[in-house]
């Protein structure tokens, strides 16, 4: 009798363990639409958003179109991509992006997906530590200027304040998984809206009390301030800053393979794009179009950081903070996909070494603190990424720069191209037809739009060096 209730119990036992997982063996997912929202909202609206009055500046009104259709392009294609979560004959998943362009183009294309995923990737947690220091700049300026007036010199360096944000940084990247960190995405999809409101609130302030400046059509006027040639380089860099703002397919399928199982899970992941995509372009043109009508074709790369605001000096501060508050977040949303592919492949090499593989809880007493746990090799490689990204961040100081390049580099490849062939081969679309035509027409005027953009970018690279 007490043998089979042993038998019993052991079974029950299992049969729970079994409920805990799913269908692919992993722990149970349990994301939904609204977490899933929070991460691509805490990875879409960064500190880029703060550029785009200086992007419309250069195309003037006119510009407003092209955020538009980016905004539209990305939610089209981000649908293609969602479509490639699962083999749709074995319903297998893809847990990375790299694994779906691998399971429908092959070894090559994966490799080539490989390097533009992870180069946009490796590229933003430069930029956000770029602009996280910047901002922390910023509110130390903000009180100086307060104290001191707006001609006094309150220089001071940037370095100090990258290295802070390493170390913090190093402290954060110990969370193992993307799907773990939702509660920091909420955090910095809250400050991200917070930020942005307050520079949308501010531009508009300045443009009801009769303080806006000239706005045009075709924005920045050619003549004894700027060559013809200066413009179109300009307009190509905006085209790159805006591109950045409205991608985010490097981290969809990441995101995706958060949510808990259903028969809707793609149906799901599009409601999460309409709604974040909604929600982000919104909120680009207000940001936009109220900085672009305060500081018309003089607007500042960044207009919380670029001083044109000095008051009141506490609500600029508050802004920067949420911008730092939000980066650290974003940092972490961008660098978890390539924590893990790097972890993957040394578990696959290493799996019985302890050094790779053990995980040692943090004790508090007699109990064990459940929210972290230690793993040295995650120690050991996730600090030496940050460190490496901070000394990179050191040698490239140049905020709209890094930005467009990052942008221009990025779109073409994560949002249009691959997600476009991909769909292509899922759905066995043949050549020629009026959809592959579609298809590929789309993907070939998005490469030109891009190599524009990216010319742009090292132009103004150049131009950043050449007057530093």
């Amino acid at each position: 009798m007490m043998a089979s209730e042993s038998g019993m119990g052991s079974d029950h036992r299992v049969a729970e363990a079994v409920a805990d997982l799913d269908d692919d063996g992993r722990p149970k997912r349990v994301g939904t639409e609204w977490t899933a929202c929070a991460l691509v909202i805490t990875a879409v609206i960064g500190a880029g958003v703060l550029s785009l009055a200086w992007s419309l500046a250069q195309f003037g009104w006119i510009g407003v179109l092209a955020l538009i259709i980016f905004g539209i392009i990305t939610l089209y294609t981000s649908n293609l991509l969602a479509e490639c979560y699962r083999c749709p004959i074995t319903a297998k998943r893809n847990y990375t992006y790299m694994q779906a362009a691998k399971a429908n183009l092959g070894g090559k294309m994966y490799m080539a997906c490989g390097l533009a995923q992870y180069s946009l990737l490796i590229g933003l947690t430069i930029g956000y530590t770029i602009t996280a220091a910047i901002s922390m700049v910023a509110i130390h300026k903000s009180n100086c200027f307060h104290k001191k007036g707006h001609e006094a010199s309150c220089e001071v360096s940037h370095i100090p304040y990258m290295i802070g944000m390493g170390v913090f940084e190093i402290v954060v990247s110990q969370i193992p998984d993307i799907g773990e960190m939702w509660w920091l995405s909420v955090m910095a999809t809250i400050t991200s809206f917070g930020y942005a409101s307050i520079g949308a609130a501010l531009a508009f302030s300045a443009v009801i009390s009769g303080h806006g400046k000239r706005t045009g059509l075709t924005g920045v006027e050619i003549g004894p301030g700027i060559t013809a040639a200066q413009k179109m380089w300009r307009m190509f860099r905006a085209i790159g800053d805006m591109m950045l703002c409205s991608s985010y397919s490097a981290i969809l399928i990441e995101i995706q393979d958060t949510l808990k199982s259903s028969a809707s899970e793609i149906q799901v992941m599009k409601k999460v794009n309409i709604i974040s995509v909604s929600t982000t372009t919104l909120f680009y043109l207000i940001c936009a179009c109220f900085g672009y009508a305060a500081f018309g074709n003089n607007a500042h790369g960044n207009m919380l950081t670029g001083f044109g605001f000095y008051e009141p000096f506490w609500l600029i501060d508050l802004a920067n903070i949420f911008i730092v508050m939000h980066l650290v977040g974003a940092y972490q949303v961008v660098a978890q996909p390539v924590f893990g592919a790097v972890e993957s492949e040394m578990k696959r090499r290493c799996p019985r070494s302890k050094f790779v593989n053990a995980e040692y809880p943090i004790r508090i007493g007699k109990k064990n603190f459940n929210l972290i746990s230690i793993n040295l090799w995650r120690l050991t490689w996730r600090s030496i990424f940050v460190v490496v990204v901070t000394v990179l961040a050191m040698a490239l100081p140049y905020f709209n720069e890094v930005l467009a390049l990052l942008g221009a580099i990025s779109y073409w490849p994560l949002t249009v191209y691959f997600p476009v062939n991909m769909y292509i081969v899922q759905k066995k679309i043949d050549r020629w037809t009026s959809r592959w035509v579609g298809l590929q027409s789309l993907n070939f005027v998005c490469l030109l739009v891009a190599l524009a953009a990216a010319c742009g970018s090292m132009e103004g690279f150049a131009e950043a060096l050449r007057s530093s």
